[in-house]
């Protein structure tokens, strides 16, 4: 039986629009929370509008509902697929994947297989566009899956924040080293481990050189190997593009995407996040 294909993602994989739309990506938006309404990630809600209503409002984020993936595996039904290959943020970090696990779990009618790519933004914005990239091309399902476990060993992200207030408050760091991190007014640069968890890989003194330490970290990448750059920020425009700018720069960047993190992550870093996500070529 000849496959056809469906692509499978979240909003928080970070992808731009034009490559989400060139490629027919189906995305399953998460939700912002605000106490007086509920907003459809990217759809109804943008980046912009959660930093202008920070730091008095703070909203919370959940989950794509289970009727928007129903709704969205009866669309790839309707449109003829026999697979879908469901590219998820790390389960370390949401639930996403594990909602998609369980509703697919009754699917009958369609090959599904399930990926938590244990990153997240366009860490898995590059799984997604490589295996758009290999549909394409023609290769078959089996294929892909191979090819999205073998370079998902191989992508790196890296962020930095103006302050580790909101992953605090979202539970995503100790309040101990939130506050003794700005007292000292030292930025850890935030990455994921293999376990699809943050860690503090290393840390800089003050913005400037937190900055800096992000340049590094691509140089040394692309010192002696070809790699595929994303630069990402929330809230952090002007910085944004002076850092893509130097990125240009870099010797052996193949290709070099650039894009704003999504309002569902936005929320758990408040503005000035700046990022790099890579993958050797």
């Amino acid at each position: 039986m000849q496959e056809k294909i469906a692509l499978l993602t979240d909003s928080m994989c970070d992808l731009p629009r034009d490559i989400i739309e060139k490629f027919k990506v189906k995305v399953l938006s998460a939700k912002v929370v605000y106490p007086d309404r509920v907003y459809s990630d990217r759809i109804d809600i943008q980046p912009e509008e959660v930093y202008r209503r920070m730091p008095e409002e703070i909203p919370t984020t959940s989950l794509p509902s289970l009727e928007d993936i129903n709704q969205v595996l009866e669309e790839i039904r309707n449109e003829g697929f026999t697979h879908v290959l469901a590219l998820h943020i790390s389960s370390g970090l949401s639930g996403t994947v594990n909602a998609v696990e369980y509703i697919c779990r009754d699917v009958k009618d369609l090959t599904i297989k399930v990926i938590d790519t244990k990153t997240l933004s366009m860490g898995t914005g590059w799984i997604v566009l490589d295996a758009a990239r290999s549909i394409k091309e023609g290769l078959n399902f089996d294929k892909i899956v191979e090819r999205v476990h073998k370079l998902q060993e191989n992508v790196r992200v890296y962020y930095i924040l103006e302050t580790l207030e909101y992953l605090r408050r979202g539970g995503r760091i100790g309040k101990v080293a939130a506050v003794l991190g700005e007292f000292l007014h030292l930025k850890p640069v935030i990455s994921v481990g293999a376990d699809g968890k943050y860690f503090t890989y290393c840390k800089a003194k003050g913005r400037k050189k937190s900055i800096q330490k992000l340049v590094e970290i691509v140089e040394n990448a692309a010192a002696e190997k070809e790699i595929n750059l994303a630069v990402v920020h929330g809230g952090a425009q002007e910085e944004f593009q002076k850092l893509v700018d130097r990125m240009r720069k870099i010797p052996n960047i193949k290709e070099l995407v650039s894009s704003d993190i999504s309002p569902a992550l936005g929320v758990h870093t408040g503005p000035g996040l700046l990022g790099v996500c890579f993958h050797e070529v």
